[in-house]
């Protein structure tokens, strides 16, 4: 089994095949054309894509035999999901013998959320992983669900007692199935959510989320990502508790096989980037580590029909292998902006009919945000994110890349667009971000919280459990916590409530430690007690998307004609959380303001891509920038009302942070002083 260690031969041409990610591509270019192969430095840094970078039918087959080979040699039938960079599925594979469902555990013994459901079909599980390498990936960073489970846990690094939270705390509950900006995967599903969810072209949902378990990684060619290869085969879907080892997981084993020859560019990996001094896990296996040689796997067509098939998944797939689209071109749903954002380098989310699907267009509500504000909020993010530093990304000095988007107070988009190469699951994620922005610094928020219908967990077979959540109790809890009886009451302006609360503000609040990171201490109030938390039963986040991944499993199964739950009333279709001011959910990590006219409360700006005081940066400075030039009274909270002025329990809330000398063309430090 360890023989490989002898096989200096291959293992050489293994890592050579990881830097270089196969050869160049040609063809009509939507960026410029990638680099000569032969070195480990890709040479992309967001222009490489063209319209030859998808996957095509011989790749993803070629793929999944890769990882049929590795599991055979394992003894570990697994299920093996392909999908492309804007996440449609191109193949399901399930060998003989495979586990059909996992059970969600983190490993530390929590009840509530989705702990210890353990009816969770492994398909879904292995898209979720393919999707989660695909999204958060880019051709300045490569990460894998190893990376996001490093990132969304308690502390980072987990088990470092003492150290705050993982840098994207709260990621996992996005891009879910009934969000309203990530598209359903096929029409089959439409009817379970709120009229004018879309179905079509463009980035499609995770149905668990983004993933933390190990076995899901980004895959490339021509140093562009082209999609993600997600493997379940242990049984159990959870994530690293201890980066302080290394695994040998069998997940993360087969899907290395799998991407072998489509590796990301070693100099882009996720263990070459550092944050806050602190490097990003990839992998805890290699290609040396593996018990065959990919390069020598079987062909797909020489699979006899004894070792698996092809799965044919309701809303997911046809039971055909298919061939991905090329990002950036109209059949993604993602293309160049060629209208609103002229000489930003701009992409715009486009319909089936290549039409924009966020043009800018005006707000609803009286004195609200004009068509024209929208476009110039949004252009003004975009030129900061164009010359700022990126935190995320290599080489060193790279721009950061990102996603900006305007909402309304109702939390309609009113303008979305984004720079070329920003990671997929920013788009989601930034209007998380600003929803949440808008709905909580608003005179509605208690209201519309208390009113939603109680969160009803699940029993580890799917049924409906007697653990319920009141949002109202969660409402109770926070004015309690923040002793202020008027957290939510009317501010002086209209549709304003009175403090203007960012992302950074309610993920302050929003951790099991209050300080964040300070064992021993309680929880903040949208949080749960350490003892009942986990990255799978988070608190409110979770609790508001509780009931429709209930309905949507539960969907999903019937239709499998494997009914285990019948879809009940209470869970309702209206969006992820029953009210369509936070359709998709909310986040609790940094990077989005509210904004104002005067005293009035009309909108936020969200952004999300790199890392979080660079988003954070883009949306306070882009709103600053946008509100001097437009001069028509947008501005920012009046500083006496901000939530950095709250001081729960003798600690003071956040609003926004910058990082210091954030600019590529320029020295300039506190940036966002004097907001």
């Amino acid at each position: 089994m360890h023989g490989l260690h002898r096989q200096w031969g291959w293992m050489v041409f293994a890592i050579f095949i990881a830097g270089c990610s196969g050869s160049g591509n040609s063809g009509d270019p939507v960026g410029t054309s990638p680099p000569p192969a032969g070195t480990t430095d890709s040479g992309c840094t967001g222009s490489c894509a063209n319209a030859d970078s998808f996957l095509s039918v011989a790749d993803v087959q070629k793929l999944i035999a890769q990882a049929v080979n590795e599991a055979q040699a394992l003894n570990q039938p697994a299920t093996i999901a392909v999908v492309d960079r804007v996440g449609n599925v191109l193949g399901v594979y399930r060998m003989t013998g495979a586990r059909s469902t996992v059970t969600i555990s983190s490993g530390r013994g929590v009840q509530g959320g989705l702990e210890n459901i353990a009816i969770i079909p492994s398909e879904l599980a292995a898209i979720s992983k393919a999707v989660t390498g695909a999204y958060l990936s880019s051709e300045g960073n490569a990460f894998s669900t190893r990376t996001a489970s490093q990132i969304v846990q308690e502390h980072f690094n987990p088990g470092e007692f003492g150290g705050p939270s993982g840098p994207l705390f709260g990621t996992q509950f996005s891009q879910f199935l009934c969000s309203d900006v990530i598209n359903l995967p096929a029409p089959v599903l439409a009817g379970l959510f709120a009229p004018g969810s879309n179905v079509g072209v463009g980035p499609k949902s995770a149905p668990l989320g983004l993933s933390a378990d190990p076995g899901g990684f980004p895959l490339y060619k021509g140093g562009t990502p082209v999609g993600g290869v997600g493997v379940v085969a242990d049984g159990n879907y959870g994530l690293d508790l201890n980066v302080s080892d290394r695994d040998r997981d069998v997940d993360e084993l087969i899907a290395t096989a799998a991407s072998f020859g489509f590796g990301a560019p070693l100099d882009r990996r996720g263990d070459r980037i550092t944050v806050d001094g602190k490097t990003f896990r990839y992998s805890d296996v290699d290609f040396a580590d593996l018990s065959r040689n990919p390069a020598q796997a079987p062909s797909y067509a020489s699979l006899p029909a004894s070792s698996g098939a092809v799965l044919n998944l309701f809303a997911f797939s046809d039971g055909t292998i298919q061939p991905g689209v090329a990002f950036g071109t109209p059949a993604s749903g993602i293309r160049a902006d060629s209208t609103d954002y002229p000489g930003l380098d701009a992409f715009v989310l486009v319909d089936p009919q290549n039409q924009p699907r966020f043009a800018p267009k005006a707000g609803a509500e009286a004195g609200g945000i004009s068509a024209i504000e929208a476009r110039e909020l949004v252009r003004a993010g975009l030129a900061v994110a164009n010359h700022t530093r990126a935190q995320i990304r290599t080489p060193f000095g790279t721009q950061a890349r990102v996603g900006v988007v305007v909402v309304d107070t109702e939390g309609s988009i009113l303008a979305f667009a984004r720079t070329r190469d920003a990671p997929m699951f920013g788009i989601d994620v930034a209007v998380q971000k600003a929803r949440s922005a808008a709905f909580f610094s608003s005179d509605i928020a208690e209201t519309e919280l208390a009113a939603l219908p109680d969160a009803v967990y699940l029993n580890a077979d799917g049924t409906p459990s007697s653990t319920r959540v009141d949002f109202g109790d969660v409402v109770d809890a926070t004015q309690t916590f923040f002793a202020e009886p008027n957290l939510f009451a009317s501010g002086q302006g209209l549709r304003a409530g009175p403090y203007a609360l960012t992302p950074r503000a309610l993920g302050n609040v929003s951790r099991p430690f209050f300080p964040d990171g300070i064992r021993g201490t309680a929880n903040g109030p949208l949080s749960k007690p350490f003892a009942n938390w986990s990255p799978f039963s988070d608190g409110l986040q979770f609790d508001l998307v509780n009931n429709q991944i209930a309905q949507i499993l539960s969907a999903y199964l019937a239709a499998d004609t494997t009914p285990i739950l019948e879809l009940r009333p209470e869970f309702g279709n209206a969006g992820c959380t029953r009210n369509l001011r936070l359709r998709n959910g909310i986040q609790i990590f940094p990077g989005a303001v509210p904004i104002y006219r005067g005293n009035d409360l009309v909108g936020a700006i969200g952004v999300s891509g790199d890392g979080i005081d660079q988003d954070d940066m883009v949306a306070a400075l882009g709103l600053k920038n946008a509100a001097a030039t437009l001069n028509t009274g947008l501005r920012h909270a009046s500083p006496e009302m901000r939530s950095d002025r709250l001081q729960p329990q003798g600690v003071r809330l956040r609003y926004v942070q910058c990082p210091q000398a954030p600019f590529l063309d320029s020295n300039e430090q506190s940036v966002c002083e004097g907001l």
